[in-house]
């Protein structure tokens, strides 16, 4: 295999896990190819929770910087309860999660975020980005694998060691790497088809103006410089500052039908209304303010799924294990898997199947008790009767110190595989 190939890196998709993981393997020296197959690098959803684990990376990667100023820092998270907006729990935040976690918690809009990667993406030399490239085929071979990318409608074949599917829930390299493994079309297919689900939960989204009308209805439910999380039943909705504290992010999440494979669309605005039922009046005032509300149905990856190939296939983030968001660790996991996946790639340069199949083996455990954390959050913040009673009670008799060493597992999560050692 010549030079260049054993020395390049394939990514497919430029959102927040690709760009980060072209960071890092641009940081250890590698050539990096990525590949996008919108026209232009747009940012899908609105807000976005970036916890300690995550932002610790990011200042690594030298992004943090490019993301403070457009940033907030949250002063707590604090639960309460929707129907009598009680205050039921608050994990400290702010100056207290730097000093604990020895990094800040952040919550931003997502564009801000892909906006400081693509800031930090330009400055290095070895990462060519091509926009309006959807990769529609892989052959691996012995040492290497080659993608070919659909380009202003020509076939353009680019090889390297390894292809990082980097492009999502609905992932076509998930589709193409389960043919790699099984060399059969029907195989593949057969695996795609049973890797990605509806959960059955919609996700409702409106971004407010501060000095609006909802942005007033706002600052009487919640404090606007915390993540607010209204706990009901039916529904819950987290709430925090964006765009330097000039806006609000809301998010609501039912139960619900699917929609197109979209990360955004319309649904009978009925269903949020309805299941709101019982809440304040003031939280129903601002919901009917913030609207209309945009919908989008959560989808969930089969994570019993491979994530790699010895033939130079990795999946990761949402293409490999997208979750619910009701840990608010999508983003983080993404940028984990990508610093992660660099790091042990990077230390075994003789052997990369050797390196995908030991960054998998170590990342399995730590998503899927992510993805358990957000199921109990789930079925916590929905509980009603006694359940709901003896929640609040623990939730009472817990001290915000000892709600924020829960989290240090996740929070404070921090590797040897972070370490940046450039293997040029």
């Amino acid at each position: 295999m010549d030079d260049t190939r054993s020395r390049q890196v394939l990514i497919a998709g430029a959102g927040i896990a690709g760009l980060t993981a072209a960071l890092a393997f641009s940081e250890r020296g590698y050539l990096v190819r990525l590949f996008e197959q919108a026209e232009r690098i747009e940012a899908a959803g609105a807000g976005i929770q970036l916890s300690p684990n995550a932002t610790r990376i990011l200042r690594q990667l030298g992004v943090l910087e490019r993301l403070l100023p457009a940033a907030v820092r949250p002063e707590a998270v604090v639960l309460r309860d929707a129907a009598t907006l009680r205050e039921l729990a608050r994990v400290p935040l702010g100056e207290a999660a730097e000093r604990r976690w020895q990094a800040p918690y952040l919550v931003a809009h997502r564009a801000d975020l892909q906006g400081a990667l693509m800031a930090r993406l330009a400055e290095q030399p070895d990462i060519s980005l091509v926009t309006g490239a959807r990769v529609g085929g892989v052959v691996p071979g012995p040492h290497h694998v080659t993608a070919m990318a659909e380009i202003a409608g020509k076939t353009v074949e680019a090889g390297g060691f390894l292809l990082i599917g980097a492009d999502g829930v609905w992932s076509k390299i998930r589709d193409l790497g389960a043919l790699a493994r099984s060399g059969s079309a029907r195989n593949a297919a057969s695996a795609a088809g049973a890797s990605s689900r509806f959960s059955g939960e919609l996700a409702w989204r409106a971004t407010i103006d501060a000095e609006s009308a909802a942005g007033e209805a706002f600052a009487a439910v919640g404090a606007a410089n915390c993540v607010t999380t209204f706990l009901h039943p039916g529904f819950h909705m987290v709430a925090y500052p964006v765009s330097r504290g000039r806006a609000f992010n809301l998010a609501a999440f039912t139960a619900g039908e699917t929609m197109a494979e979209s990360w955004s669309g319309h649904a009978d605005p009925n269903i949020l209304a309805g299941a709101m039922r019982g809440t304040a009046a003031a939280l129903a005032r601002l919901v009917e303010d913030a609207g209309p509300w945009t919908a989008w149905p959560i989808h969930t990856v089969d994570q019993r799924q491979p994530w790699t190939t010895p033939a130079g296939i990795a999946l990761i983030g949402d293409a490999a294990h997208a979750m619910t968001p009701f840990a608010a660790q999508g983003a983080a996991m993404a940028i984990e898997d990508a610093a992660t996946l660099a790091g042990l790639v990077a230390a075994s340069p003789a052997d990369p199947a050797a390196a995908l199949a030991a960054w998998e083996k170590m990342r399995r455990p730590r998503v899927a008790k992510v993805a358990r954390r957000g199921a109990l959050n789930r079925l916590a913040w929905h509980a009603v009767g006694p359940v709901a009673v003896a929640r609040n009670l623990f939730l009472r008799l817990r001290s915000p110190e000892k709600l924020a060493a829960d989290l240090d597992w996740l929070y404070g999560w921090n590797p040897d595989a972070l370490q940046f050692r450039s293997s040029a």
